[in-house]
């Protein structure tokens, strides 16, 4: 073969459709001989760019072809792996082996672990092991640059850092030299150190003995060394070619000079800024690296038929030019900035853009063949718009995947590793149970059923840490839960063996393999093995297998409560890719994955400051400063790969730009580029005329239905029912609330893990204050003995027991001292925590009495302790407040045990802060002299019985509608406010037509 003298370099054009285009081409020149394609290789960056040429051949072939051999060389700027066709063996014997890239990480970050410990400041796992991924990152790119490691010794920038840029260049190279002495001593290199030296070889192979077939390099855009060298070398093969993508051929010399990179100013040393940003910045450079001119560069002989006229390319190319030369965008003609067949989309919030995306993609759906292509770096809103598809049970391809730790696999397994090391808290333990991979299959009916009553138990404050502290509360004395406790029981043992030895093997000396072992049998023994299944379980497998195997890598010394999160920073790194077999005609891409990609309708989403472009991850190792003095590329560069990302994706012939105005944070930033286009072209860039009113109305049901005030009417036996004295302020200010909790049997339930409610904190009150009084005869010293003991003995939790301790304490000493006092005036305590009940207004009423006195005038006191503020002497003279005064009329009406009299005094015992008082406890009554809305004591039982009477007469032996929320005012609790559906017809304001509400 002859030498080449002139590089076979071509363009394919953002509007040129590269995939038919390079395939067309392809079989052009060498598909008429039947085996000419065949004896070919073809380059490719990745592998959907490697399918994407593929289903191009097959789509233009009409009688079948034999494919040419396509090589996957990865992007290593990507860190994606070098294909099989250039790695082959008899070019690596000379080079070493790469060390496998986990053991890297956890090399490096023991590395760190330890270098961290010596010098004083010791580190979190998880925080070594971001660092060190870091520190890889880093590494690589001076690998890729090709800037030697001595470079960063030899640089003498510190005078110029703040003092936390060189602590962290200091500690940089002391990692940096430790890490290549270990490698030494293993006799491997890094993977970008192998696959640099494989290019190199590639090179002097080629050029000493071409092959004897055609080798094709397509859509290669990295600006490395070792690439553009390697590139260089194909374009100069007799039977080589490259063919770039998306080189702007349109921009003047002038501007293309513009973008640098630029040498020294030999007077001043100062270099010149270089446009990193731009999206032709990266394929200048490289261009520059291979020494090849733009004007070399030649046109690929064949245009896609999915691409947009040329003038899109010209459109674009104006848009994105550096902001010097932006001012010519006024002198521009109409066709140079014309974006016909560019549509745009600005959605209220993420929600609706979702929403419209999918829509806009079902709606291609109705054209016979059209392809729609979803691209969106933001992972959150690939997966809304997946499953906004579904709804027309249409499966996506996202081929950018999802992370392990967002798949059921990766959750179940987090869930499991928060739980076991955190001590069993009730809301991770409860989310674990009820995983549906856990006990999947014939039992798992009964083993939620058994969960849901273990839910029961656990509500409320969270109980102490630990199984024992769940085993607590199967000894606790709470009457109220005795026949779930003893029927949730003989299944908590089992479940209790199960988790017991990986509790113990956190609880005791830190045994890395074990933990792995324990942590693995574990979810298996919970999920039957089906936590391993589908693509998620069988990564989540060899993941684990391979940290089991590097258990003597593992992390020098961790807590039992940074583990979830330590395994949380792997799966989180993970992406797991469904196999194909999604929807012919649909595919969901990030970035990368969109790279060389082509179809009919191109969507582009997200396009926001922060998701596209994303937003830049700094380098925690070396300052900017530093990076710049050693040529590495300023962070900068993504912007500029992202913006080339979005020109790429902009050619095809019909594209929608989304964004959303608000995200989940507030108020979003339109992306730089989508200013750009619409600060150039203006009217020209047009609003899709009917995508934002689609996704408004597609939910909107035909009819809206009007939602009146809730008012029930149960029948009179169903009103027949229990009433106690806690029920009736309830009846009166929100019958409804009565309804549903009394009629309807309807009861709240505590939040998981709640703070303590005042009813639970009332219910302990009165626990130990019914304890002092029957069995302490009400000593002073035993109640502040027995509250000590509450708190040290409760089981539940300790950081709840320590916040709410000072205010028990202090308010039951007021009560003691308070007693005593009252003692030894001549009022004595008679009974405690006693039911008692009496006939009232032809029902039958009962209530339990916290406290009853005898009266120095001989008659009963009644005593109802508080943990917060006690009821308004107005609520109770109103009717809504009657709890003390049926108290006194079922003491005079009926009895308590056998005790009986006339009530002379009705006082609320507060634990609480009374005003500006800094003391705890103090006493109110609605019989108080000093306040304006007093009620006479001897008419505290008449008055209550009154509004009682008046109640019953409506809703329990009439028929008045049960209305809900009658008296707002006095009904605060919001236990049945869903039911009722509150937020639907409470506060409307007035229609002005009607006179009636709006109910939308």
């Amino acid at each position: 073969m002859t030498k080449r003298h002139q590089p076979a370099i071509y363009n394919i054009a953002a509007h040129g459709g590269f995939a038919d285009a390079l395939a067309q081409g392809l079989i052009d020149r060498f598909g008429k001989d039947p085996l000419g394609l065949a004896r070919g290789l073809v380059i490719l960056p990745n592998n959907r760019a490697r399918r994407a040429v593929h289903d191009a051949f097959v789509r233009l072939s009409e009688d079948g072809l034999l494919l040419s051999q396509m090589a996957v060389i990865g992007d290593l700027e990507l860190d994606e792996s070098i294909g099989v066709a250039i790695d082959r063996g008899e070019l690596a014997l000379d080079i070493p082996p790469s060390i496998d890239p986990l053991d890297r990480l956890l090399m490096i970050a023991r590395l760190i672990e330890s270098e961290s410990a010596a010098r004083g400041r010791a580190l979190l796992s998880k925080e070594a092991l971001r660092l060190a991924r870091e520190f890889a990152r880093t590494l690589d790119q001076l690998t890729v640059e090709e800037i030697a490691l001595k470079e960063l010794f030899e640089i003498d920038v510190e005078p110029d850092l703040s003092s936390h840029w060189q602590d962290s260049l200091a500690f940089f190279r002391i990692i940096a030299e430790k890490w290549q002495e270990k490698l030494g001593e293993m006799g491997v290199v890094d993977e970008a150190t192998r696959r640099n030296a494989l290019f190199n070889q590639s090179v002097m192979t080629w050029k000493a003995a071409p092959p004897d077939h055609f080798v094709v390099a397509a859509g290669i855009t990295t600006s490395a060394p070792a690439i553009a060298r390697f590139l260089r070398a194909i374009a100069f093969l007799p039977d080589g070619m490259v063919v770039l993508p998306d080189l702007d051929m349109v921009m003047d010399d002038e501007e293309w000079d513009m973008l640098g990179p630029f040498a020294p100013d030999p007077d001043s040393g100062q270099t010149k800024r270089a446009q990193e940003t731009h999206p032709q910045y990266h394929m200048k450079l490289l261009l520059e690296r291979m020494s090849i001119a733009r004007a070399e560069i030649m046109r690929w002989p064949r245009t896609g038929t999915s691409g947009a006229a040329a003038k899109r390319s010209r459109a674009l190319s104006h848009a994105f030019a550096i902001p010097k030369l932006t001012s010519r965008w006024q002198s521009l003609d109409g066709k140079d900035r014309s974006l016909a067949g560019v549509q745009l989309v600005e959605a209220r919030n993420s929600a609706e853009e979702a929403q419209i995306v999918a829509l806009l993609a079902r709606e291609a759906l109705e054209t016979a063949e059209r392809r729609v292509a979803i691209i969106t770096p933001d992972r959150g809103l690939a997966g809304r718009i997946a499953v906004h598809l579904e709804r027309w049970m249409i499966s996506a391809d996202d081929s950018a995947g999802q992370p392990l730790s967002k798949k059921p696999q990766g959750i179940f397994f987090l869930s499991l590793l928060s739980a076991v090391t955190d001590g069993f808290p009730p809301a991770e333990f409860l989310a674990l149970l009820k995983h549906p991979l856990v006990r999947a299959g014939d039992e798992r009916r009964d083993w939620l059923t058994k969960v849901r009553k273990l839910d029961l138990l656990m509500r409320g404050p969270r109980q102490a840490p630990g199984l024992s502290g769940i085993d607590s509360l199967f000894g606790s004395e709470d009457y109220r839960t005795k026949k779930l406790r003893d029927e949730v029981f003989p299944w908590w043992q089992d479940v209790r063996a199960i988790f017991a030895p990986a509790e113990k093997a956190l609880g005791g000396a830190m045994n890395w393999a074990q933990i792995l072992a324990e942590i693995r049998e574990l979810a298996d023994m919970l999920t039957g093995g089906q936590v391993w299944a589908g693509p998620a379980g069988r990564q989540l497998a060899d993941f684990l297998s391979d940290m089991e195997e590097r258990a003597a890598l593992g992390p020098i010394k961790i807590l039992p409560r940074e583990i979830a999160s330590y395994f949380e920073t792997f799966l989180a790194a993970i992406p797991v890719r469904p196999p194909y077999g999604g929807h012919p005609r649909i595919a969901l891409y990030g970035l990368l994955e969109a790279r060389l990609q082509q179809a009919d309708l191109v969507i582009c989403c997200g396009l926001n400051e922060g998701s596209w472009p994303q937003a830049i991850t700094p380098d925690p190792w070396l300052a900017p400063m530093v990076r710049k003095s050693m040529g590495l590329p300023a962070q900068e560069r993504q912007i500029g790969l992202s913006a080339h990302d979005l020109v790429g994706a902009m050619g095809a012939q019909n594209v929608v730009l989304t964004r959303a105005k608000r995200d989940g944070s507030g108020p979003a930033i339109a992306s730089r580029f989508l200013l750009r286009l619409k600060a150039m072209c203006g009217d020209n860039l047009k609003e899709h005329a009917f995508a934002a009113d689609w996704a408004q109305r597609i939910d909107r049901p035909d009819k809206l239905i009007r939602i009146e005030q809730p008012a029930p009417e149960p029948s009179a036996e169903q009103r027949m029912v229990k009433l106690s004295v806690t029920d009736v302020d309830r009846l009166i200010a929100d019958p409804f609330a009565f309804y549903a909790g009394k009629i309807m049997g309807f009861k709240s339930l505590d939040m998981i893990d709640d703070e303590p409610s005042a009813a639970w904190r009332g219910s302990i009150i009165h626990d130990i204050l019914d304890k002092w009084a029957k069995e302490d005869d009400y000593d002073p010293d035993a109640l502040k003995r027995r509250a000590e003991a509450f708190l040290n003995e409760r089981s539940s939790h300790p950081l709840m027991r320590t916040l709410w301790a000072p205010r028990l304490m202090e308010g039951l000493i007021w009560i003691a001292e308070t007693v005593a006092r009252q003692r030894e005036e001549g009022r004595t305590p008679i009974i405690s925590e006693q039911r008692g009940a009496a006939n009232i207004a032809g029902v039958e009423l009962s209530g339990r009495a916290d406290r009853i006195d005898r009266m120095p005038d001989g008659g009963i006191g009644i005593v109802d302790y508080k943990t917060g503020k006690p009821p308004s002497n107005k609520q109770v003279k109103e009717g809504f407040a009657l709890q003390l005064g049926l108290l006194g009329a079922i003491a005079e009406k009926g009895d308590f045990g056998g005790l009986s009299g006339k009530a002379s005094g009705f006082e609320y015992w507060s634990l609480a802060k009374k005003g500006g008082d800094d003391n705890f406890g103090y006493i109110d009554s609605p019989t108080n002299p000093r306040s304006s809305q007093r009620i006479e004591a001897d008419q505290m039982v008449d008055h209550a019985v009154e509004k009682f009477t008046t109640a019953i007469n409506n809703y329990i032996l009439g028929d008045e509608p049960m209305t809900a929320k009658l008296h707002p005012e006095y009904a605060p609790y919001g236990d049945y406010d869903q039911l009722m559906r509150l937020e639907e017809w409470y506060g409307r304001a007035p229609d002005p037509s009607t006179g009636e509400g709006d109910h939308e």
